[in-house]
C-alpha cells in the first residue's frame, strides 16, 4: 500500500525551538513579531500541540531565515483502510 506524507507535529515544534535558539531569539521576540497578545501560540507550536497557520509559517520561515521545509518535519504514514 502506498504511504502518504504527514507532518510530525512534535518534531516540527522541536525544529521551531531549535531554529529560534540558533537565531538568538526568544519566544517573546516571536510573540512581538507576530503581534500576539500572549506567547501561548508559540509555546503550542514548540510543544507540538498546534501548528502555525500557513501565513504564520511563511513569516516564521522569513524571520528565521530558513525554508518552510526546514521547519516542517514530515514522515510517511499508511493511509487508513476504507470500509
Amino acid at each position: 500500500m502506498r504511504q502518504i506524507p504527514a507532518i510530525d507535529m512534535v518534531a516540527t515544534g522541536q525544529n521551531i525551538a531549535r531554529l529560534r535558539d540558533a537565531r538568538g531569539m526568544t519566544v517573546r521576540d516571536l510573540q512581538e513579531i507576530f503581534g500576539f497578545a500572549t506567547p501561548q501560540a508559540i509555546y503550542k507550536w514548540q510543544h507540538g500541540t498546534a501548528l502555525p497557520t500557513v501565513d504564520n509559517l511563511l513569516v516564521l520561515a522569513a524571520v528565521l531565515d530558513v525554508h518552510i521545509e526546514d521547519i516542517l518535519a514530515v514522515r510517511q504514514v499508511q493511509p487508513a483502510a476504507s470500509a
